[in-house]
């Protein structure tokens, strides 16, 4: 199966060399790498251009927004299977992707997800906070779950059929986007239990009363655009079970 992976990035320059070195050191080899770039006025494009005889597709141009960013990727994608990897996040080792293949391959599944993890922006080795997704089972998104969106392939045909990032989310619309995929149309998902992701902190914190009452209204609005009616604590319970996330820290493997 061929993989398209889509890197997102605008003023990237600090990050983005790790994670076009992560994508290129994958032992598996039938990969098609496209970054889409939303006109960094830094050096990132600098970065991208030393590696452009090993980049399958590269744009850079003004966007709306990170999704319709996303959503340039996946229109140029010609993979079988469609994972994003933000400029910000890197693959833990390099058989991430032979890993998330075999999987496909082994469960017949459209989509699938696995662990993150949260590392300090200076000291990537340093673990923040782990993700642990765990199995979905009919109902979770009820509950307040998601999977972690970095670590998300889907098959491309999922796209073409349900369609893409709904930009009109500024910051929900992956949540969205999977809650569209998984709960509403029911694809077939399987759970890669490991680490395969590291995301970077930093940037502007959700933690906040101001910023989290954003994102609970934008995760409420995912909901109704699909005609669906979350739990009644089901977006109480997203946040809250952020927390344990803090709580036991683990080595990527």
């Amino acid at each position: 199966m061929k993989v398209s992976i889509i890197t997102i990035s605008f003023n990237s320059a600090d990050t983005i060399e790790d994670t076009i070195q992560s994508v290129l050191s994958q032992s598996y080899r039938d990969i098609e790498y496209i970054i889409v770039d939303g006109a960094s006025k830094d050096d990132t494009m600098n970065a991208v251009n030393q590696h452009l005889d090993e980049i399958s597709k590269v744009i850079s141009e003004k966007d709306r927004g990170i999704y319709d960013a996303m959503n340039k990727g996946v229109q140029l994608a010609t993979g079988d299977i469609v994972g994003i990897l933000n400029s910000d996040d890197f693959y833990a080792d390099e058989n991430v992707v032979s890993d998330v293949v075999k999987k496909f391959s082994e469960t017949g599944c459209d989509g699938l997800y696995a662990d993150l993890v949260y590392v300090d922006r200076e000291k990537s080795d340093k673990i923040i906070r782990t993700w642990k997704a765990g199995e979905y089972k009919p109902g979770k998104f009820k509950r307040g779950w998601m999977p972690p969106h970095p670590t998300f392939f889907v098959k491309k045909k999922c796209y073409d059929e349900f369609g893409l990032y709904n930009i009109k989310l500024k910051s929900a619309a992956d949540y969205e986007l999977m809650l569209r995929f998984i709960h509403k149309h029911k694809i077939e998902v399987s759970y890669l239990p490991r680490v395969i992701t590291k995301m970077r902190t930093g940037g502007q914190s959700n933690i906040t009363l101001k910023n989290r009452l954003k994102a609970n209204m934008e995760d409420r609005l995912a909901w109704k655009m699909n005609g669906l009616k979350p739990g009644f604590f089901t977006l109480t319970w997203k946040p809250i079970s952020k927390i344990f996330q803090f709580l036991k820290p683990q080595t990527p493997h």
